[in-house]
This record gives structure tokens, sequence and C-alpha cells, in this order.
């Protein structure tokens, strides 16, 4: 064979060896193969994605501040006081929410600035809200006429400019998209009947869909809103099979498809304390604060601070998953100063200790914990966290409520009590136990948030003397997603009410209205990573003296060492605990803070 057949065969070959390699990764729409597509290795490494909430919601960026902000159009719908009343004292009676959107103009919307602040930060892809519930599109989509970036507002292709910008600064691209919306006349999502989602889904949503992601052909899709139907009909599989065939390999999807998807895409618990998996990818998405699309009416303790953006990626990172961090920019394009600022610590910390989380895997042991309380004085029980929980250190999830102090009631009769939990509540006075919900809530889905009313009810009678003060206990547990807890009250003479401060005392001899209360969660306060073959011990408060680790000895030649801090570490193994000397480390010669990196070299 001469040598110029011998390359004809050799190219046939390889040509015919791509195009079998290239038919294997083609997708049908059954979830067996889908579920059964590996997942690509830049996700599971990446760890840090930034989430992008904008659009015409953030012209009012206005909520109650346990609310998304973007949800603006929701709570108009369903006549919120706050919204309505903010909407009609300072746009007028006849003002709509469609007006809304020549005001979202973005005159500071600089793309290539933005992408060079997410990569400041250590993230390595970008999620941006192509179209949220209220249906607005970031690109200038032929389904939603007049109601798009380039039709109204801002003139701009929002999503091919910051694509455009993400890729060029070396991050990977991902869309949401929110499969379905609030107002579109074919379906009106939450309002009309949930079986009658057909021709929406076929007629709109598809084919927006297939055009947003055939036009910019993300990285990641972060679908939403599928709650109320299935996967079935939401056409799930068609869609992703279509969008993996068409992306390829680096193609990722979330697990947010409706019933009968699960085990499909990365999962993502939102303003939740996280979860340990370590056989599925997943990805812990919320705010810097308390929303999502910017909330003008949140106050600074809302806010993470860069400590504890730094103490909760670590924590998600260690569980065997990472987090998609949300920035909530403003009207003209600006993201506020002070999410910039959390960013950027964020990726300074990750400067010197990210080869403790990018590419790591979740450590053998869980961490080490610790029980943290706090105490304070409530005026009353009536509380909605909703996804979060009532301050620092406590924990948004798996926490407890004691409040303690005396009630007076203002008739003698008797009055019926009553308990509204999610998840479960119980009440004594004078140490008789009148009420127990004791039952945790129903789970209700990832995304389904500012809509998920889990709470139970419970009742209880007793006869009071007016003007007694009685003991009163109230015990109160969280277990996951959604808290709430509130306390009535009514009588013959009183209507049903939350029982006021005025009838609430903290002392039996003293004027001082309220409740004591305590709460309670554990922390871990030191977590573990595994990264090429070594061990990573990463504490959340400086060891004085020494770091108490507890590990198996790791044998006599083993090194500890402290990222950004030059030379080893003296150790020792006793009580079955791992014992690292740090009372010579010299504070000024550390480089970085916040959360300190442990490296065990065996």
């Amino acid at each position: 064979m001469s040598k110029i057949l011998q390359k004809i065969v050799l190219t046939c070959c390889i040509l015919f060896a791509a195009t079998q390699l290239n038919a294997q990764k083609k997708y049908d729409a059954d979830w067996e193969s889908l579920k059964a597509r590996p997942y690509p290795q830049w996700f599971k490494d990446a760890k840090l994605g930034i989430f992008i909430h904008w659009g015409v919601y953030s012209v009012p960026a206005y909520s109650n501040k346990e609310d998304y902000g973007e949800w603006y159009l929701r709570g108009l719908m369903l006549n919120d006081s706050l919204r309505t009343t903010y909407m009609r004292t300072h746009f007028g009676e006849d003002f709509t929410y469609r007006d809304f959107a020549p005001m979202f103009k973005t005159r500071l919307f600089y793309p290539d600035e933005w992408a060079d602040i997410f990569k400041r930060a250590g993230a390595k892809y970008v999620v941006m809200v192509s179209k949220h519930h209220d249906g607005y599109a970031l690109w200038p989509s032929k389904y939603a006429p007049n109601w798009n970036s380039m039709d109204v507002g801002p003139k701009r292709d929002l999503v091919g400019e910051l694509t455009t910008s993400v890729r060029k600064a070396g991050l990977r691209m991902g869309l949401y998209y929110s499969l379905p919306e609030w107002n579109n006349p074919l379906h009106r999502w939450d309002t009309d009947p949930h079986r009658n989602i057909g021709p929406y889904v076929e007629k709109h949503m598809i084919p927006q869909f297939k055009e947003v992601m055939s036009t910019y052909k993300p990285d990641l899709i972060f679908s939403d809103g599928e709650w109320f139907n299935s996967a079935e009909e939401w056409h799930s599989a068609e869609l992703i099979s279509w969008y993996f065939n068409l992306v390829g390999d680096d193609a990722v999807v979330n697990n947010r498809w409706g019933g009968g998807s699960k085990g499909m895409g990365f999962m993502t618990p939102e303003y939740s304390d996280g979860f340990r998996e370590t056989e599925r990818p997943w990805a812990e998405v919320r705010g810097l604060g308390r929303s999502f699309g910017l909330n003008r009416f949140e106050k600074l303790d809302a806010y993470m601070t860069g400590q504890e953006l730094i103490h909760f990626f670590v924590k998600a990172v260690a569980n065997g998953g990472g987090i998609i961090i949300n920035v909530g920019p403003k009207s003209d394009g600006q993201i506020p100063l002070l999410q910039q600022d959390r960013l950027i610590q964020l990726g300074d910390w990750l400067k010197i200790n990210g080869e403790a989380i990018y590419g790591s895997t979740a450590g053998k042991s869980t961490g080490e914990e610790r029980l943290v309380t706090t105490n304070r004085i409530d005026p009353n029980i009536d509380f909605n966290w909703v996804r979060n929980g009532p301050g620092r250190p406590i924990r948004e999830d798996n926490f407890t409520a004691t409040w303690a102090g005396f009630i007076e009631p203002e008739f003698s009769e008797e009055y019926q009590f009553e308990v509204q939990a999610d998840d479960g509540m119980r009440m004594w006075i004078d140490d008789q136990l009148l009420i127990s919900k004791w039952e945790g809530a129903p789970e209700g889905a990832n995304g389904f948030v500012m809509g998920n009313v889990n709470t139970t009810n419970e009742t209880g009678s007793i006869k009071l003397e007016a003007g007694k003060k009685y003991k009163i206990r109230v015990e109160y547990f969280e277990k996951s997603q959604n808290a709430s807890a509130r306390l009535f009250w009514s009588s013959k003479s009183k209507e049903r009410e939350i029982v006021p401060p005025s009838h609430l005392y903290t002392t039996a001899n003293e004027d001082e209205h309220g409740l004591n209360v305590t709460f309670r969660s554990i922390e871990h306060h030191i977590v573990y990573t595994e990264n090429n073959g070594f061990t990573y011990a990463i504490s959340m408060d400086w060891p004085d003296d020494e770091l108490v680790l507890s590990i198996e000895n790791p044998g006599e030649n083993t090194k500890v060492s402290m990222l950004g801090y030059e030379g080893n570490l003296p150790w020792k193994h006793t009580d079955g605990k791992m014992k690292v000397d740090t009372s010579t480390i010299k504070f000024s010669k550390i480089k970085g803070g916040q959360a300190w990196v442990f490296k065990i070299e065996k």
C-alpha cells in the first residue's frame, strides 16, 4: 500500500471514529439516558458561580424585608398593601407594572466591568436571568414583542453583551429561564388552572426557550417555576436532550424541570442551610441579602458580611457542593458597591486558599460542631422568616426557640390560644401543656419560596382571670425551608388576634413588655476538604494556641502548614485528636484571614 493510500485510509478511519464519537454524544428524550449523562468536570470543579437578577423589577426595587424584590409584579397582582401603596403614592393611580419598562435604562451597564468583578470574586461561571416570571426578556425575543430589552427600556441585547464579556474574561456563561409567566395571555401562572398550561408551553415557552438557547448557547441552564406541573407537561426531556445535543459535553442543567424529573440535574437548595451530598453536584443559591432582585427596603443587617459569605461558601464546598451567590444590580446597571465589596473579599480569600476549594471533594469528616445560642427580648410571637432565620449566629435551618415570660388577660373568661407554625410549636400556661403541634410541615419545591405556605394550626383553651399574670412558655423548632411562628388568642370579648406586647411581660414584678427568648442551633466551626491527595482543615475561628482536629493519626512523616503562611507547624496525635501547635505563628505574617486553611500532607 502506498504512503498516499495509507494516509487516505488513516484519514477515513479518523473521520469515521470522530463520527461515531459524535453519534454517541446524541441524547434522546428519555430520562434514563439523560440522568445517566456525566456531569461536566468544569462544573464539578468550579464551586462558585454568580447569579444576576436584573430586570423591570429593578426599577421599583421594593419589597417586604423578607420577600424577593423580583416578585414585585406578583405582589401587585395579589394586592399586597406594601407594594400597591408604594406604587400609588410615588407613581399615581393609573401607573402599571409595564410602565416601569421605559424606566429600565441601564445607562451604567458596562458588561466588561461586570465580568471583571465576577472574575475578581473567584467565580468560574455566571448565571444571568434571561427572563423571570414577569415575562420580560433581556434579549430581543420575537416571542415577547414590546416586552424585551431591545424594544422597550435599554434598547440593548443585555444577554448578548454580557455573554460576550463573560466568555472574554475566561468564565463560563449560564442562563436562568423561567418556564412560566405570571401574566401571559396564553396562561397566567398561579392564576389560571395548572392543567391548562398546554397552549402556553407549545406556542410560547418552547419556541422562546429554543430561541434564547440556540442564540447564546450557554454552558449552563437554570430553569425555574416548574412547581405546579409535570415534566411531561413542560416537555422537559425533549428540551434537555435538544439542549445537550446543541451545546455538547460541557452543557449542564439544574434540577427544576417538573414532577417526574427527580434525579435530573444539579440540585439547587435555595436560602437554606445546605446539606451534605457527595454523589450528585449541588449549588446553594441565595442573595447577599434576603432578596435576589435589589430590594431598597432591606437593612444593613440583612446582608452577609464578607466573613459570613466566606464561611457560608466554605461549608457548602466541604459538604460536597458549592454556591451560586446573587447580585441584584440597580436599574441603571450599577452593581451596588456593598455587593461588590462582599464579592471582592471572597475573591481575595480565594487567591490565597483556592487550592482547598477548586476541584476539591468533601472531607471524610462532616466537621467539628458546637452549640450556639443567642438571647433577646421579643415584643410578641409574630414571625415569618421565610427561608431565613432569627439572625446570626443562628443558622437558617434546624434551629429552636424558647420564649418565656408572663401573660396578663384583659377579661375573666375562657381564652382560646392558637399556634401557627412551620414547623413545630407548643405552649404551656403555668406549666400546663395547652397546645402541642410538634410535627414538621411538609417540604415544598426548592424555588417556591414566596408562595410556599406550609403552616399548620393547633388550638387549646383555658380559663383565665383578668389582671393576673400567668407564666407562659412557648417552644418552637424549624426543620428546613420556610420558617414561621405566630401565637394568637381570642375569647368571648376579644376577637382573634396575635397576642399583643401590651399583655406580655418579661417578669412577674416588672412592667417590661415582651418575652425572653433563646434561640439555639448547631454550627460547624471547622470543616474539611480533600484535593490532590491532601486534606485541608478550614477553621472559622483563629486557633490562638492549638488547632484540635478529630481525625485519625496521619502518620509521623505528615507535614502540616497553613496557606498564606510560610513554614511547617508542629503537631501531635493524642487522645484520638490531631493537635496542631499554632502558638508560634505571628499574626502579622499571615496573608488573608476570616477563615484559616491548614494543609495536611501525608
